[in-house]
């Protein structure tokens, strides 16, 4: 494995080039990054640190910032040094300001100003976490998406990740010998989907998972014929109610939760 530096500056908390950078990285077989957070970034003296770390440890140097002498101040140092600069919101706000014909408010941090977009991510994220594991099934109807599965088919990060986005979801796990939650059931506005993964898959998730809590491991939960009837029982769930299922095998969540905002976005459509 190839090790090799990269630098990520930003002027603001540095998420969404850290979220570029690995969509890159992940490209490249054989490498490793050893990455370099720099936030915050707003001042003169504030990229002159920035700077000295990178000739320290020079490699890729990725940023977004909107002040644009500081852009050109790092662009500059990187190019006395002979390293790669890369300015990832450029493009996309020049291609904005060309298609918009105005000019844009170059103000660090924009996206996360405290407006309603962001009181509704805290609100689905309260929503989440108390309606976690069929907790708080009485108001399941206040959710966006209700996800609906045997245990460790991804529900609760998939949850937490919908809830970033400022998705209201619950999700509700199908337990052996014990019948569906009344209120699942009889849910009408909640979107419902069902998720599922493989049998071998989830037998070697469930023994890692009873590795960490220390507990007996020669259990149904982790026997491949016990789950076999599990996840076909939940499948038969799934067809009788009509719920769209997702088999998250091989899925990060990223893409578990694109397929649900999909499903989420016909489903508003036709209601």
């Amino acid at each position: 494995m190839t090790r090799f530096n990269i630098h990520l500056v930003s002027d603001a908390t540095g998420e969404t080039l850290q979220m570029v950078a690995k969509a890159a990285i992940t490209q490249f077989e054989g490498y490793e990054a050893v990455e370099r957070l720099w936030t915050m970034v707003r001042t003169p003296g504030q990229l002159q640190v920035v700077i000295d770390g990178i000739q320290e440890d020079p490699g890729v140097v990725m940023f977004t910032m909107v002040n644009r002498q500081l852009q050109r101040d790092l662009v500059n140092a990187c190019r006395s040094m002979e390293l790669p600069c890369v300015d990832v919101l450029n493009p996309a706000i020049t291609s904005l300001r060309d298609f918009l014909n105005t000019e844009s408010k170059n103000q660090p941090g924009r996206q996360h100003a405290l407006d309603d977009d962001y009181f509704e991510r805290i609100d689905a994220m309260q929503f989440c976490l108390s309606h976690d594991d069929g907790q708080s099934l009485h108001d399941l109807d206040q959710a966006d998406v209700v996800l609906v599965g045997v245990s460790r088919t991804s529900k609760t990060p998939t949850c937490m990740y919908l809830a970033n986005r400022g998705i209201k979801a619950a999700n509700v796990p199908l337990v052996p010998e014990r019948e569906v939650p009344d209120e699942v059931l009889a849910v009408t506005g909640p979107l419902i989907v069902g998720l599922t993964n493989s049998v071998s898959r989830l037998a070697q998730v469930r023994r890692s998972r009873l590795l960490v809590l220390k507990e007996e491991r020669d259990t149904s939960y982790v026997d491949e014929e016990a789950i076999k009837n599990e996840v076909a029982e939940a499948r038969r769930l799934f067809s009788r109610m009509n719920w769209p299922v997702i088999d998250t095998t091989g899925r990060s969540i990223e893409e578990t939760a694109a397929v649900i905002l999909k499903h989420l976005a016909t489903h508003k459509a036709s209601a």
